[in-house]
Parts: structure tokens; sequence; C-alpha cells
């Protein structure tokens, strides 16, 4: 009776773009777990500049890995780079990707294509189906086909790749110089405020004993 009942898809899937209680209270709270981690400031900084970096490339699935890898490379908080992430939610990944798309077509030396979400969504979704019949087809008298793949990956993901580089790196420099002040300032007057918490303890004690006697 004490067990939780656990999501369905159908709700995961809901509040992956809408999270409960809504957007703005999972803001704060990803800020309040950023605010109380206990390390100091700059390696906190450089863990959230990797997560803003990764939430550029289009290693969808893959973003809380290669965050803690690039901040255990740079030697940043690894769970400030998970929490980063958040940087590439549904609401921001419209811009991210036409971004990172339109810059890696340009950088390339591509013709201009369609950047727009549906798009996108619909390449990545095909590309994952045919990923996982490819792997199926190992297994069944099913044919692998890489031709749908291939373009994929030179019309969509290596743009994408290659386009959120310098988008991420802004990114990851604007998150540091903003966050590393800030958590400083915090973390600063948090010891303030534990430092007087103390002294007043310890004040009652001196004086509970001075009382007795």
């Amino acid at each position: 009776m004490f067990k939780r009942k656990p999501r369905s898809y159908m709700r995961a899937f809901t509040e992956f773009f809408y999270p409960r209680g809504g957007w703005y209270r999972a803001t704060r709270y990803v800020i309040y777990r950023l605010r109380r981690l206990p390390d100091p400031a700059d390696r906190i900084a450089r863990g959230i500049a990797a997560g803003g970096f990764v939430s550029f490339s289009p290693l969808f699935g893959l973003h809380f890995v290669t965050a803690a890898l690039i901040a255990w490379v740079v030697r940043g908080n690894l769970l400030a780079a998970v929490l980063a992430t958040f940087v590439g939610n549904p609401i921001t990944f419209p811009f991210i990707a036409s971004i990172s798309l339109r810059l890696g077509n340009r950088f390339l030396g591509l013709p201009p294509r369609d950047t727009n979400l549906t798009y996108i969504v619909d390449a990545f979704a095909r590309a994952s189906h045919d990923i996982w019949h490819n792997i199926t087809a190992i297994f069944t008298h099913e044919t692998a086909e890489w031709a749908g793949l291939a373009l994929f990956l030179d019309r969509v993901f290596l743009p994408y790749l290659v386009g959120g580089i310098l988008p991420g790196l802004g990114a990851a420099m604007i998150a540091f110089g903003l966050s590393r002040p800030i958590i400083t300032a915090y973390q600063k007057r948090r010891v303030k405020q534990l430092r007087k918490r103390y002294e007043k303890r310890m004040a009652e004690r001196t004086h509970a004993k001075e009382g007795e006697t």
C-alpha cells in the first residue's frame, strides 16, 4: 500500500514536455540543486558550462553521459553538468536545433535546408527506427538498410553536430561567467549564516551553564 504507483508511458512523455508543477518550478528546483552542491564555485561553474555546451549537440539520449565526461575532463562538478543539460529542453530545443543546423549547413558548404522542428524531429525518429530495424535484422530474415541513415548523417546529424559547436561554446562561456560569481556569493552568504547559527548556539550554551552555576 505504500509503494509508489509507476508512471505510465503517456504520463512520462507528457511530463517531459511539461513537468509536473510547471517549467517555473522545475527551473527553480534545478537552480536550487546547483547552488547547494558541496563543491567550490569554480568546479560547479565548469560543470554548468559543460552541460550548457552539450545541450547544443545532437547526441540525444547521451547528453547526461557526454556532459559528465566533459565535466570530468575539465575537472568540473559532474552533477552540475548533468543538471545543466536542462538548458536543452522542449522549450529551447526548436531554437537550438534551428541555429545549429543553419550554421552547420553554412560551415560545411551545404545548400540551405528545412530547419523547422517538425522536419528535425521526423528525421531523428526515422533514423532511430532505421537503427532499430538494422539491429533486429541481425536476428531475423530482414535485410539491413543503411541508405536512409547515411542520408540522415549527411543532411541532419553532421550539420547539427558541426553547427552546434560555436553556439555551444558561447552558451558554455555565458553559463560559466554568470554562474561562478552567483554561486560564490551564495556560498559566502551561506557560510556566514552557518557561522552566525553556530555562534548563537554556543552563546546559548554558555549562558545556560552560567545560569546553572
